[in-house]
């Protein structure tokens, strides 16, 4: 699996970049590719580039499986990475040990004994140990940093995977932002604790472990001494900093979420706030996210301040003690001075690793707050499911059918209420209505975008809950307001519902939405990128792609939100054009804010007070002189006075 994929991000199908677009002048699409450049450098890099392999990552559209996210879990599926981890760690603590012991046996057995060859040999072995040392390090680190990218590899793609399967009230009530920094930083967080904090740990703790052993082996009655004065005041200490630790982690970790959510909501709105002259007043908004983060920062940044050169202190009157006690001993003659020297270099040792062990805490407390907000995510459940046992949904002849209908965003405010509808097949429904009646709600149902709250919905007597959503979905077209292109190329984002269509399908939709002046006229024809958003394109050729996307993917079904509100007029009749030919033959229902749109339905449904209040064609509705009747009774007026102006 190659780092650059294809198609998407300016590369076409076989994973080379597509320059052209981005290199040429005058061309319309400018940075929408790959600048010339920088394209053989990527290529370069590229070719480089090794096989990772597929994920161990499936897609279930139902749930996530993989259950909670443990440190545990995330390095159990590569044993032999993380035996290699391991074994480096040992070889590591091991050879830093040596040290002390071979300045001991120079000093009492080399200098003492006035011994070159003993002091010679004790010197090389403690160069040759320095230097094992530093390739069991390299090991290590290679090891557990192939650890750590392999374990949140999975976890990103298992995250993503989640956020397809989240349904539409999810991405409403949540933060960009947010979801954003449990892909980011909380990763990160992760992969800096296994890539590097439970290798040192292992190391620190091993090397304590030994370095009581090796302390009790000198001089038993001077280490039972010396632990009774360091290790209390040392156990207090790290009970407080574990407590306060975290309350701190877990609100930096809340703080950053809402730093990088209000980050997010302010880049995508930026022509709204430059329009606004709202510049200021963000800034003075974001000022008082980013003091909570620093607040939260300070926090934990004084109690560090207090533990770590807390147990310095009582790491160096600990030492104090011993260069008493054990000076005592050596003028006694019941310690020699070498092993006074190694007592001294193994204490220091021991100090050494209770001081990594505090930031390697600090960094454990910031990774399980990231676990427990991944956890967070993982555990929300989609709102929309299919029962169990849902089967397939068969081929469609497009007759749908609401059954007692009730619907609300909120429990206590319902938007639909008892609402029954049957759409036969191939009948085109144009819904109006005010604004917020609950026309978009209506289309939105009927795509299961949300579950009603009451009634059923039912396709060719199918009810949606009973059948896959892979299988619904596959049978209806969507068509929203403001349609979403990404960044890719124009074939790219044509084909996205199938993405193995031919280019002689792709050509057959373009053509069927009168596209093909634009796409002969960019620089590169299928293959030209586009912007993400479709930003270099305009509003009715943004539309028109969302038409010929909905074509490709052969719908039986197709449900249009107000697909023409935003376009000027002669943008509306290229689009509305084009619409007629996708509908032809076709169950639809549109969400009709002009009523030139809904004029062209075989009925016209008015959906106002919770409900539907009005049902018929054009003529029976402006007849029965209703709400429909004034309706267009105004819109005709207003059309009347533009025509004369």
């Amino acid at each position: 699996m190659s780092l650059f994929g294809g198609g998407f991000g300016g590369f076409n199908a076989g994973g080379r970049p597509s320059v052209g677009a981005a290199g040429r002048k005058g061309n319309g699409l400018p940075f929408a590719g790959v600048p010339s450049d920088l394209a053989e450098g990527v290529a370069k890099l590229e070719a480089r580039e090794p096989d990772h392999g597929d994920p161990r990552v499936s897609f279930d559209p139902v749930a996530d499986r993989g259950g909670r996210v443990t440190l545990g879990r995330l390095v159990a599926g590569r044993p032999g990475l993380l035996l290699a981890a391991v074994l480096a760690v040992l070889v590591e603590t091991l050879l830093l040990q040596a040290g002390p012991f071979l300045v001991q046996v120079g000093i009492d057995h080399g200098m003492a004994g006035r011994d070159v060859r003993v002091l010679v040999g004790a010197t090389v072995a403690f160069v040759a140990a320095v230097l094992l040392t530093g390739v069991a390090t390299a090991v290590r680190m290679r090891q557990s940093g192939r650890l750590a990218a392999s374990a949140t590899r999975d976890l990103r793609i298992r995250i993503f995977a989640h956020l397809q399967r989240m349904s539409l009230d999810y991405y409403t009530s949540e933060k960009a932002g947010v979801t954003m920094t449990r892909m980011t930083s909380d990763v990160e967080a992760l992969q800096s604790l296994l890539a590097d904090g439970f290798a040192q740990f292992g190391i620190q703790a091993l090397t304590m472990v030994l370095v009581t052993a090796v302390l009790f082996h000198y001089n038993a009655e001077l280490a039972l001494i010396t632990l009774l004065l360091i290790v209390p005041p040392l156990t207090v200490a790290s009970l407080w900093f574990r407590r306060a630790a975290d309350r701190g982690y877990n609100r930096q970790r809340d703080t950053i979420a809402a730093m990088f959510a209000d980050l997010s909501e302010s880049l995508n709105g930026a022509r709204v706030i430059t329009a606004h002259n709202r510049q200021d007043r963000n800034i003075v908004a974001h000022r008082d996210v980013v003091g909570a983060y620093r607040d939260a920062n300070d926090f934990t940044g004084r109690i560090n301040a207090v533990y770590g050169p807390g147990t310095s202190a009582i790491g160096l009157l600990g030492m104090a003690a011993l260069l008493l006690i054990g000076g005592r001993m050596v003028l006694r003659g019941s310690l020699s001075i070498g092993e006074l020297t190694a007592f001294v270099l193994y204490l220091n040792s021991f100090f050494q690793p209770v001081q990594q062990l505090v930031q390697l805490y600090t960094q454990y407390q910031q990774g399980r707050a990231a676990v427990g907000k991944i956890n967070g995510l993982l555990g929300t459940a989609p709102s929309v499911r299919p029962a169990p046992g849902a089967v397939e949904l068969p081929p469609v002849r497009g007759e749908i059918v609401l059954a007692d209908v009730t619907f609300g965003y909120l429990p206590d405010r319902p938007v639909l209420e008892h609402v029954n509808l049957t759409i036969r097949p191939g009948e085109t429904i144009a819904c109006v209505g005010p604004t917020g009646a609950g026309k978009s709600t209506l289309a939105k149902l009927v795509t299961r975008l949300y579950d009603p709250t009451g009634g059923r919905i039912l396709i060719d007597g199918h009810d949606l809950r009973d059948v896959t959503l892979e299988s619904l979905r596959r049978q209806i077209g969507v068509v929203p307001q403001e349609p979403f292109l990404f960044a890719g190329t124009l074939r790219d984002n044509i084909a996205f519902a199938r993405p193995g269509a031919s280019d002689a399908e792709v050509w057959a939709a373009v053509d069927e939405v009168g596209l093909r002046d634009l796409v002969e006229r960019s620089p590169e024809g299928l293959q030209t990128p586009l912007h993400e958003r479709g930003q270099s394109v305009s509003s009715g050729e943004r539309q028109l792609l969302a038409l010929a996307r909905a074509f490709l993917a052969e719908p039986r079904v197709v449900v249009l939100d107000e697909a023409t509100s935003s376009l000027d007029l002669r943008s509306e009749l290229r689009v509305e054009a084009a619409l007629d030919r996708l509908l032809q033959g076709r169950t639809a229902i549109l969400v009709a804010h002009r009523l030139s749109t809904a004029m062209r339905a075989d009925r016209i449904i008015v959906v106002d007070d919770h409900g539907i209040v009005e049902s018929g064609s054009h003529e029976e509705l402006v007849a029965a002189g209703g709400r429909y009747a004034r309706m267009y009774a105004t819109w005709a007026a207003h059309g009347t006075a533009d025509h004369a102006a």
